[in-house]
């Protein structure tokens, strides 16, 4: 029986594996919504540096062999930009990788596991899973090298999660931005800071990024941190008022007008957000767990009583 989920899933367009710098790829999944990530990788003369895995087995394998349609050489590094798992389900796929990420990602990969997002999408075929963590760790800065090419691993949370780092490569002047960056989708910052979030763009502007593999949406240039930033302030006025007006985020949810944001899909984030703005103006540290069965709650209210959208 044909599912509704496996209707719109076959209208997505097939993912893409684009070259957006020589020996540098960027494997885009369109249309960027809940678990359709995109991830990429840099060919070097001897090995491969893979930046994220995806949501399923099945996604991740098709990446992988988007991989080896452009290179056989073996996967021996890979970076994982935070914990969520639509960039990390998929690790245990490439067994001969080192895994690298920040000490709080392996933590929380740990921790989480790998059912706790099955609620939220009912309707998701995971396939076989195991939980494979990053097995190399840093905090604030790690230094790659992929021959003579230079991969500067750069923490930047807590901003989408606690979590988030950025592959810079300065020679190229090119990102992989993970989840600081959604293009033409709502930014979701429920498990890590808004006003993180607004500083890591900051940080990210003053890189100087011409070519951005942002962690959802189209590759794009670093005109779409306006955008981003437009709609975090947003987040933050509207909270503001309506925590002094003493509504709860669900009722500001409904109540804001999202003007040109309302074209990006997700909307219903908002709900998670506005959670996250609210616990910032109660002074709780930034990146502090909050308690998702509201938030998912709330992002279901706002999508009708249904189910958030995940086509992965």
């Amino acid at each position: 029986m044909t599912t509704a989920h496996d209707h719109y899933a076959a209208q997505l367009p097939p993912p893409t594996m684009e070259e957006v710098s020589p020996g540098i790829y960027a494997y885009v999944q369109l249309d960027g919504s809940w678990g359709l990530n995109n991830a990429g990788f840099i060919r070097g003369k001897d090995s491969l540096t893979l930046i994220d895995t995806c949501f399923t087995e099945a996604r991740t394998k098709a990446y992988l062999e988007a991989v080896r349609r452009v290179s056989s050489l073996p996967m021996k590094t890979l970076v994982n930009t935070h914990h969520h798992g639509d960039h990390t389900h998929g690790n245990y796929l490439v067994p001969e990788a080192a895994i690298i990420g920040h000490e709080l990602c392996r933590q929380t990969v740990i921790d989480t596991g790998l059912q706790a997002l099955h609620p939220l999408f009912p309707n998701v075929d995971w396939g076989d899973l195991e939980l494979a963590p990053p097995t190399i760790t840093f905090n604030d800065r790690m230094e790659l090298h992929s021959d003579d090419l230079m991969i500067e691993l750069i923490f930047m949370g807590p901003a989408h999660t606690t979590n988030d780092i950025v592959a810079w490569l300065p020679e190229r002047k090119l990102l992989f931005s993970g989840d600081l960056i959604f293009n033409q989708g709502t930014p979701f910052v429920a498990m890590g800071s808004v006003s993180g979030s607004l500083q890591a763009l900051k940080r990210l502007r003053e890189l100087g990024a011409e070519t951005i593999v942002p962690g959802h949406g189209p590759v794009c240039g670093p005109e779409v941190m306006d955008d981003i930033e437009a709609y975090l302030t947003f987040i933050q006025e509207t909270a503001r008022e309506a925590f002094e007006a003493g509504l709860a985020p669900l009722e500001a949810a409904r109540q804001a007008d999202l003007g040109r944001f309302a074209e990006w899909h997700d909307s219903e984030r908002i709900a998670g957000n506005l959670h996250r703005a609210y616990s910032e103006l109660r002074w709780e540290p930034a990146g502090t767990v909050l308690d998702f069965g509201p938030i998912v709650a709330d992002m279901v209210a706002l999508n009708g009583g249904r189910p958030v959208r995940c086509l992965a």
